[in-house]
């Protein structure tokens, strides 16, 4: 009968333990923030990237629920994956940019060379 009082309290210190932890209210913000610059990136034409942003958003929801109920360890976790997820969105946008404005560039180049070199043939060939 000690035995079974004596976890009975034990597991209520380790719930209270767990329940103590402060709301993540800055990783949350810091997670909304990374969310909207994905998508003010564009992130939702790029396949990948808006998978990604998708997940984040859902995570997002689900982290806000559990911080209504109290859980805000679990929160936090889910937090941080929607913290990358966003973070991933991010970056895959700005490849895909800067990958686009690469090729934009390169045919700009080939373009002027082209010409370049329509100018400076010899007249009559």
């Amino acid at each position: 009968m000690k035995t079974a009082l004596t976890s009975l309290v034990l597991a209520g210190l380790v719930a209270a333990c767990g329940s103590s932890m402060q709301p993540p209210t800055d990783r949350l913000a810091s997670t909304d923030a990374a969310i909207r610059s994905a998508r003010e990136l564009g992130a939702q034409s790029d396949p990948q990237a808006a998978l990604h942003l998708k997940l984040a958003d859902e995570q997002m929801a689900q982290a806000r629920t559990l911080m209504k109920d109290g859980d805000n360890k679990r929160a936090d976790l889910v937090l941080q994956r929607a913290s990358s997820d966003a973070e991933l969105a991010v970056m895959m946008t700005k490849e895909r940019n800067a990958k686009a404005d690469a090729d934009k560039a390169k045919q700009h180049l080939n373009q002027n060379k082209d010409q370049s070199t329509l100018i400076n043939q010899p007249m009559g060939h």
